[in-house]
């Protein structure tokens, strides 16, 4: 079960919202993790080790938090357990199917099953497990006594399969008590219509276009359509995973919880370095307060502040999937990101007009690398966008991009509109609620009915 369906929105929400706004506030709780732990049964139904690691993970980072909290002389022995055990679990379902399936590729003798499905929301619910066990041993947090609270952190259904990642701090007080209103509840539903809007209506259909260049083949496209199939897949996962952010949020206002934004209008930025602090802005911090600064950040000179960014950019390639062309990724947005550090950044972010067209170029250079899994095909796709690495401007099919254009230039002139702030200022500037309200209910008959016919995709940060 997914926001973005039609099981969810008509049975789910008025099921769940229906028994959590009529329950008294002492046994809301109990309602939420009820909830939530539905919810993830339903998309581990067929993968039952899947929902008991996630229940063996909530219980021992809670008991791993009380043992810290009770037993200081060893807390870096229980700090290390529990992360040793995260780590084991991510491995062995994010990354021994890659691992084994290389194997077989180079040794003929070796033959092992490598059809290992990835758990989902491991990822996520893994980072924030870690980030609570964390906070209790630097003394950030003090243990959480009830189970209960805990397990309702963890397995809020709102952010659990693709975040944001929350930090038990971000949402403490509002796991003792919570306000609910009209007004929060009637946000929260225009908010979570509004990403889904984004998803349905915009990040399926343009992606479209990236998924008919893959079917077509890299070695068959001309050089336009490459250029349009990237766009494409750039402003796909763009939508998609702002979509869900905002859903995870408006979702979250309806349950009482203040969640963190997860986007800034990121496809404005001058650097690559700026994007990253516009984009997925919980997984940074994440890194950031779990990964860098422990390291020692930039307080230990250039070679260990280089040296902890490599750490820090090589991670965020394999937290994402397992595959050379993530490690790839990774690299290549350290080596971006330290030349804009000791070279072309300030100049940049003080010409606005370069710094855009520099990104407009590499933002969807970064995304072919991290969505072609095949470092063979990811170079054909290359040589198709610059053509002068390898074939010609053109196709077999000269004129294959006008096709493709005529079918999708209203998505991308829609894509880039959503991607600048003008169409949220002027949303936020209309004062008669009537009017939001209209829009609102468009957007959800608009998003149902393309549902209905079937014209949904999962989200895309479920692979991950």
């Amino acid at each position: 079960m997914i926001f973005s369906s039609l099981q969810f929105i008509f049975l789910f929400i008025p099921i769940f919202f229906g028994c959590y706004y009529f329950a008294p506030n002492h046994i809301k709780n109990i309602i939420l993790l009820t909830g939530s732990l539905i919810f993830y049964f339903t998309g581990t139904i067929n993968n039952p080790e899947h929902y008991i690691l996630f229940i063996i993970s909530m219980v021992l980072d809670f008991e791993v938090g009380l043992l810290i909290e009770h037993y200081p002389q060893r807390k870096k022995l229980f700090l290390w357990t529990g992360i040793i055990f995260h780590l084991i679990g991510l491995s062995v379902f994010k990354y021994l199917g890659f691992v084994l399936g290389e194997l077989e590729k180079h040794i003929s003798s070796f033959h092992f099953s490598s059809d290992i499905v990835l758990p989902i929301g491991i990822s996520f619910y893994t980072f924030q497990g870690i980030s609570y066990i964390a906070d209790v041993y630097t003394g950030k947090v003090k243990a959480e006594k009830s189970l209960l609270r805990y397990t309702v952190y963890i397995s809020m259904f709102e952010q659990l399969i693709a975040g944001p990642i929350v930090t038990f701090t971000h949402v403490r007080k509002e796991l003792y008590r919570r306000r609910i209103s009209i007004s929060l509840i009637l946000s929260g539903i225009c908010t979570f219509i509004f990403g889904l809007g984004l998803k349905v209506l915009l990040a399926n259909p343009i992606g479209k276009l990236w998924s008919q260049t893959c079917a077509i083949g890299f070695e068959s496209i001309s050089t336009p359509l490459a250029w349009m199939a990237i766009f494409a897949f750039s402003f796909q996962i763009y939508f998609d995973f702002f979509g869900y952010s905002l859903m995870a949020i408006g979702l979250g206002k309806m349950l009482g919880f203040k969640l963190p934004k997860n986007f800034n209008h990121p496809y404005l930025s001058l650097t690559m370095t700026e994007f990253w602090r516009r984009w997925h802005i919980t997984l940074g911090s994440w890194f950031r307060e779990y990964v860098y600064i422990p390291l020692g950040g930039n307080r230990k000179g250039t070679f260990v502040t280089i040296r902890n960014l490599l750490i820090v950019w090589l991670l965020t390639g394999v937290w994402h999937g397992a595959g050379y062309n993530f490690l790839l990724w990774g690299l290549t947005l350290f080596l971006v990101i330290m030349i804009e550090k000791w070279f072309i950044g300030d100049f940049l972010n003080k010409t606005p007009f370069i710094g855009h067209l520099y990104m407009l170029l590499l933002i969807p250079l970064t995304w072919a690398i991290f969505a072609i899994d095949d470092i063979k095909r990811l170079g054909i796709f290359f040589t198709r966008l610059f053509p002068f690495f390898g074939q010609g401007v053109w196709s077999v099919f000269q004129y294959d991009y006008l096709k493709y254009l005529k079918l999708y230039y209203p998505f991308f002139i829609v894509g880039f509109l959503f991607s600048v702030k003008l169409p949220y200022r002027i949303l936020r500037r209309i004062k008669r609620r009537t009017t939001i309200y209209l829009i609102i209910v468009i957007i959800l008959g608009a998003s149902v009915y393309c549902m209905y016919r079937g014209l949904d995709d999962p989200f895309l940060y479920f692979r991950f």
